[in-house]
Parts: structure tokens; C-alpha cells; sequence
């Protein structure tokens, strides 16, 4: 891979790139998203039609959108869609009407506490149209008609979203998941797509113990669309990650799986507190991201939340703020280094059983103690072998070993490495 570096300076530029789109939970927007994510990953797309039933929910109607404005009485452009696809409320039904402003004020969205930036809004389920605008424009505006113009379709279609598999030495999975839904937000959630993807392309570099599946599906209706498509086959996934709000300056934060105690919690909590990272550690709510759907109760799957300040943590969630200046290439390296630090503690980990559990082995005349010398941290490495081999009993796992030994989970699996070479413990 790429120096690190470099690597945040180019998920800087898919970000940038994929800024302009205007996505939603269906449409062309999200297709044009995937393409251009395919063009770093090859990615297999899947079109649900609409009317699909889906555990509880139906796929609803795509919704597509060309232009629209708010424009005055000589027929200059006061709110554009064009300028940012923000300006329109998420599935705007298709409007063409002339009307006096104190009509048109019902259909308009502000932040006065902000009054120069501009909300996203949406209305999914509900037939409905509107514009976000900043308060500044609408305080700008004088009495009088204004034209009002939405060419937005609203259809039968389809719902789109995509996997990357990465394989594994085993069928067992692993998933990333991050959300296509959102329109120009940077953050939420353009840095979470940069991130899976180079994530992604970092694993494939290498021969990964577990196969990964990275998913890229519109929030909510998205995850649980791949979950019914996937019922007959979640067993398989035995640990999981959601990617969002991964671009901001703000301090990582992992939000557990509804079990807490999943061994990707743990994973997490081990590598944040091991690299000294000022982080912070939430437990499970069922309100955020899709880690709700993947851990509602009857799938209750180990899938975690990473993210830096979470959802709604920060005054430009949710706005024009959360632009590409507001995420930057340093904190997109750092949370791609956090999941591929968490990862390999995870491909890794592994419970052994000893082989010669009645006393200590003799290490040295099986050359073990002599592998070690010359190296600086003889006396850690001597002390891991020991450790792995009092703790070999099917029960526990290196990351077991490392947590009670206070040993660095690499230093731990190394002597399982060795110790397993010598035949001395098995998995």
C-alpha cells in the first residue's frame, strides 16, 4: 500500500469527488456513487425492486431529481439546487407553481442559530416538498411571488447498494458497513465510504484469516434489505464494523454491540487503549447508525461503531459545514490505521490448547529460548511464550493472553506462532 500519507491525501480526493452527488436511499445519485467507487474496488451491485418486502419494511419508490430553484420576480435564482444538492428536501415530490412568499415559507427549512449554513432534511415516507436554505437568504428575501420549480421523479425502481469481498482463509465473515444515503455531507458520510474503501483495498493486499465484506447501502431500509437478502446465511458473520463521521478532527469513538462483551468490543477497546489514542467508549443504544439493524435482537450480531465524534455530536452534522474543508486527510489516515491495527488483533486471535500441560516444557532444547537471543525484548518475548502456554486451554484467546499479561497482543501472538511451530499448542 501507499505511504499513509498519501493514502489520506487520496480518500481526501474520493471524498471531494463524490461531494457534488445527490444521493439518497435510491436513485441514480447512489449508482453514480457506487461507479465511482467501483473504479477502486470492484464491487457487486444488487437492485431490489421497489415493493420488495424486507423484514418489516417495503422498498419504497426511487426517487430521482434533475432540478430545482426558488427563483423571484425576475426570474433570478434565489435557491438553487444546482449550487448544492442540500437545497432540496430529500424526495421532494415534483412542484411548478408560482406562489407569494408567506405560502412558500412552509416549505422552507433554516438554522437560525447558524443562519449562513444550510440543513439537510428529508422526507422518505411521506409525499412532501421543500427547500433547506440559510437563514441569511430567507431573511434577504422581500414580500412578493416567487416561482417554484422541483423536476424530481418519484417511481417504481429499484434500491441500490453494493459488497466487496475481500477472501479469507475461512467463510467466516467479517463486515464493514458504511451508508450511501446521504447527499453533500462530508462526514456523514463520505469519509466513512474513503475509509471502508482503502480499507478494503489494504486487506487485499494481504491473505486475511477471516473474508471480509465491505457493504455500501443507503441508512436503515439499506441495512435491512442486505440483512433479509442474507438471513439464510448470517452465521457466517461472526464480527462486524459500521463506518461513519470517520473525517472529523474529534477524538475516535467505538460504540459497542448491543452484547457489549462481543469480541470486537473487545478488539477495539484493546487497541484504542493500547495505542494511547484519546478515544472514548460508548455502550450500545439502539438509536444511530445501521450497528441497530445488525444488532437488533434477532440477528444480535457483533457489530460495533467507529466513528471519531459521533452522529449529532458535532454543529455541522447535518449541514452545508460538513463540507470536504471540514474533514481532513490526518484524521481519515487515523481511523484507517485504527481498523487495520483492530483487524489484525482480530485475524489473529486465536484460543490454543496446550500439548503439554503437566508442567512447564522445556523451551530451551527445543530451541525456543535460542530463537530468541539478540533481540531487545528477549525478556517480553520469554515471558509471552509462558504466558501463551499457562493460558492454552481452549478457553482462553491471545487477546486473553495479551489483556492479563499486559504484553502487546503482537508480541503474544508471535510466541503462539512459535510455540504452535514447535508443536508444543494447537487450536
Amino acid at each position: 500500500m501507499a505511504p499513509m500519507t498519501q493514502v489520506g491525501e487520496e480518500m481526501h480526493a474520493l471524498v471531494e469527488r463524490l461531494y457534488p452527488l445527490c444521493r439518497s436511499i435510491t436513485g441514480d445519485g447512489v449508482r453514480a456513487t457506487l461507479d465511482i467507487v467501483g473504479e477502486y474496488v470492484p464491487l457487486q451491485v444488487h437492485e431490489v425492486p421497489t415493493g420488495t418486502q424486507v423484514l418489516d419494511w417495503t422498498v419504497p419508490q426511487e426517487w430521482n431529481i434533475r432540478d430545482a430553484y426558488i427563483a423571484d420576480g425576475t426570474g433570478r435564482r434565489v435557491v438553487d439546487f444546482a449550487a448544492n444538492s442540500l437545497h432540496v428536501l430529500g424526495y421532494s415530490v415534483p412542484v411548478s407553481k408560482t406562489m407569494p412568499l408567506t405560502e412558500l415559507r412552509e416549505h422552507l427549512h433554516t438554522l437560525p442559530d447558524h443562519p449562513n449554513w444550510v440543513p439537510y432534511r428529508t422526507s422518505y415516507y411521506k409525499p412532501e416538498w421543500g427547500f433547506c436554505l440559510s437563514q441569511e437568504t430567507l431573511d434577504a428575501l422581500p414580500d412578493g411571488d416567487y416561482e417554484v420549480h422541483v423536476d424530481s421523479t418519484l417511481a417504481d425502481g429499484h434500491l441500490t447498494y453494493a459488497e466487496h469481498v475481500v477472501p479469507g482463509q475461512v467463510a467466516d465473515e467479517v463486515i464493514v458497513s458504511c451508508h450511501t444515503c446521504h447527499p453533500s455531507l462530508a462526514n456523514d458520510n463520505l469519509a466513512g465510504i474513503a475509509v471502508a474503501t482503502f480499507l478494503a483495498r489494504a486487506l487485499a493486499e494481504q491473505t486475511p484469516y477471516y473474508t471480509y465484506r465491505f457493504i455500501y447501502a443507503p441508512g436503515t431500509i439499506g441495512a435491512i434489505t442486505w440483512l433479509a437478502r442474507n438471513a439464510d446465511r448470517i452465521d457466517r458473520v461472526k464480527h462486524g464494523l459500521v463506518l461513519a463521521c470517520a473525517g472529523d478532527s474529534g477524538q475516535l469513538t467505538y460504540k459497542q454491540s448491543r452484547r457489549g462483551d462481543a469480541e470486537i468490543d473487545r478488539v477495539l477497546q484493546h487497541v484504542l487503549a493500547a495505542s494511547e489514542r484519546p478515544h472514548h467508549i460508548n455502550e450500545f443504544t439502539p438509536y444511530g447508525y445501521d450497528e441497530r439493524q445488525y444488532c437488533s435482537p434477532g440477528f444480535n450480531l457483533g457489530v460495533g461503531s467507529l466513528s471519531r465524534t459521533p452522529y449529532a455530536g458535532y454543529p455541522e452534522y447535518h449541514t452545508s459545514a460538513d463540507n470536504p474543508d471540514f474533514v481532513s486527510p490526518e484524521a481519515m489516515t487515523d481511523t484507517l490505521a485504527v481498523c487495520r491495527e483492530a483487524f489484525a488483533v482480530l485475524d489473529r486471535n486465536r484460543r490454543y490448547l496446550n500439548l503439554s500441560p503437566y508442567g512447564e516444557p522445556q523451551l530451551g532444547r527445543r530451541g525456543l529460548y535460542d530463537a530468541l537471543g539478540g533481540r531487545s525484548d528477549t525478556k517480553q518475548a520469554q515471558m509471552a511464550m509462558l504466558w501463551v502456554l499457562n493460558l492454552s486451554d481452549g478457553e482462553h484467546s491471545l487477546l486473553d493472553v495479551a489483556q492479563r499479561s499486559g504484553l502487546p497482543f503482537d508480541t503474544v501472538a508471535g510466541a503462539a506462532d512459535a510455540l504452535h511451530e514447535a508443536g508444543l499448542i494447537k487450536t
